[in-house]
């Protein structure tokens, strides 16, 4: 003790550490120690920290991924149920659609149910077909004169009819001096494409795309 209190940091030989007073020797240990701590941490401990935050991360999302399969698993009866009525509710719906060669009647069909319910046509213009994905629209331009009771059985005589036939832009006026209604619609009948017409139209949008990436 008496040594380390005489002892003197210009007197250390560090070519001859084990000739240094112990207390020193283990000062320097100690320091030594902190130091390889300090650089494990910073060097290892720390890259092992950011690894661990990203590996509880994706735990986190593997997690949420599995919930949802499970879930979807869960319910993967009631969806294939699901599947198969909107299939054949889609089926059903599309068998309402009349081909190209039955349009024609079914435009005649209006015309037919729009006399037999006492209305007047004062415009009945067929327009030029309209196409959507894989169905196309017929739009016919009508204008026609009658009573509220005449209009409702019109209306309802189109609504019966075996096909789809919707109605739109209805507009209605009346004549006060008559007491005759007058309305102009736009009524609407659709049919489905074949494979030729669906091809010609997928052949158009890709065409219609590809000009579009040009610009």
């Amino acid at each position: 003790m008496a040594d380390l209190k005489n002892f003197d940091l210009n007197d250390l030989d560090f070519s001859n550490i084990g000739g240094w007073p112990t207390p020193v020797k283990a000062g320097l240990i100690v320091i030594v120690c902190i130091i390889v701590l300090v650089l494990g941490y910073f060097l290892d401990i720390s890259n092992k920290r950011d690894e661990l935050a990203r590996a509880e991360s994706q735990e986190a999302t593997l997690k949420n991924e599995f919930k949802t399969k499970q879930a979807k698993a869960a319910n993967l009866d009631a969806y294939k149920k699901q599947m198969k009525e909107i299939e054949e509710s889609f089926g059903t719906m599309l068998r309402q659609l009349p081909s190209k060669t039955e349009v024609e009647n079914l435009v005649d069909e209006i015309s037919q149910t729009g006399l037999a319910s006492g209305v007047e046509f004062i415009l009945f213009k067929p327009q030029a077909e309209q196409f959507v994905e894989f169905y196309a629209e017929k739009p016919i331009a009508i204008k026609v004169t009658g009573n509220y009771h005449q209009f409702g059985r019109f209306i309802s005589g189109i609504a019966a009819l075996p096909r789809i036939v919707t109605l739109h832009n209805i507009k209605i006026e009346r004549d006060d001096k008559t007491d005759r209604l007058t309305m102009d619609a736009t009524a609407k009948t659709y049919r489905y494409l074949d494979e030729n017409e669906l091809s010609d139209q997928r052949a158009k949008k890709a065409k219609e795309k590809k000009r579009g990436r040009r610009r």
